[in-house]
């Protein structure tokens, strides 16, 4: 082989390195026993409500450059007497919503909501500070089981353990009182979540939950979203009750429902 032929040798090998670096995913954080790391600040979704319009328009093509499935939106399988509820609700315009009563989100709408929270990541416990209601959960991951003596609550109670890479979440414990994903999405206090937190990239988690409800539903309810890192991003205070016109403009209206209520087809 001449000179040349070895120099030219030498730069397509260089180049093919350089493409095949350039293909190769960016591998995800990792913490110091080998699991994905978690933490860090992050939003839910692309909502330009809190990211702002060119944000959201980068992370909808950083989705799209992930070669994620688009997710289906399925809806809520409520049995007859539970959907009738939800009817009445969305007939109301959801101003029984009670989150503008300041009341916790719950699970897993607190994660959902495009504001930021924070993630934070030991060994045997992960902590979720979220903006929203001043709102926090304890999950830990060494392996105990939900306490005997639950109180129903609006976060539920939660414990985590690694499914290879992923963080599953168990949760229950919950109250009854919360709307799960939208206008009249009610549930009981049966209610059960499993939630599953995937790093797939190092500025993305796929965020994949189960939902079942035997007193509500016919069968499990599946949700799924993005969660994007937020490294310039910080949890601010939010403080809901304050300067709340909703709720004295709500109880206004709640006494003439024929100002907010859709009318029959």
């Amino acid at each position: 082989m001449t000179h040349a032929m070895r120099s030219l040798a030498v730069v397509v090998m260089l180049l093919s390195c350089g493409i095949a670096a350039q293909q190769r995913p960016a591998a995800i954080p990792r913490t110091a026993d080998g699991k994905p790391d978690l933490s860090g600040v992050w939003v839910a979704g692309t909502q330009p409500l809190l990211l702002g319009e060119q944000e959201s328009a980068r992370l909808r093509a950083a989705d799209a450059a992930a070669g994620r499935p688009a997710f289906r939106r399925e809806p809520p399988p409520y049995k007859p007497e539970f959907e009738a509820k939800r009817l009445e609700f969305v007939a109301r315009r959801g101003v029984d919503d009670p989150m503008a009563r300041c009341l916790l989100s719950g699970v897993p709408r607190v994660t959902t909501r495009p504001l930021p929270f924070q993630i934070v990541q030991t060994k045997d416990l992960v902590v979720i500070l979220y903006e929203a209601h001043h709102a926090f959960r304890i999950i830990p991951t060494d392996g105990r089981p939900h306490p005997d003596d639950l109180e129903p609550s609006y976060l539920g109670d939660s414990i985590g353990r690694w499914d290879g890479d992923t963080l599953v979440v168990d949760v229950v414990g919950f109250n009854g009182k919360t709307w799960l994903a939208g206008t009249g999405t009610i549930h009981s206090d049966q209610l059960h979540v499993v939630e599953r937190y995937t790093r797939d990239t190092p500025e993305s988690i796929v965020y994949d939950v189960t939902l079942e409800d035997p007193v509500a539903f016919t069968k499990p309810w599946r949700q799924q979203e993005i969660l994007h890192l937020r490294p310039g991003e910080r949890i601010r205070e939010y403080e809901c009750i304050e300067n709340n016109q909703d709720l004295q403009r709500i109880e206004k209206l709640l006494q003439n429902e024929s100002i907010f209520r859709v009318p029959p087809k």
